[in-house]
């Protein structure tokens, strides 16, 4: 299942309700696996699988994807599940 939270402040980040809420879905060391990433430079493909390494005050989910990138997941533009 697809989560998306979408709350978001006047200066159009996350709002730390909403940070909190990313943080619990997607503890340190949980297993995702990519659904869809806006980046025209990544090689990381749809199916991807890595394990979260933490997430940021702005709601970036930082994964040290299986393939070896260590590219982070944008809060509201790229899509992860968790396995």
């Amino acid at each position: 299942m697809r989560r998306q939270f979408v709350m978001k402040n006047i200066n159009n980040f996350p709002t730390k309700a909403t940070v909190e809420r990313i943080r619990a879905a997607y503890p340190s060391g949980c297993r995702v696996e990519l659904i869809s990433m806006d980046d025209p430079y990544t090689k990381l493909k749809t199916g991807e699988r890595g394990t979260v390494r933490c997430v940021d005050s702005i709601g970036t989910v930082f994964v040290d994807w299986d393939c070896g990138s260590g590219l982070g997941i944008a809060h509201g533009v790229d899509h992860i599940k968790k396995l």
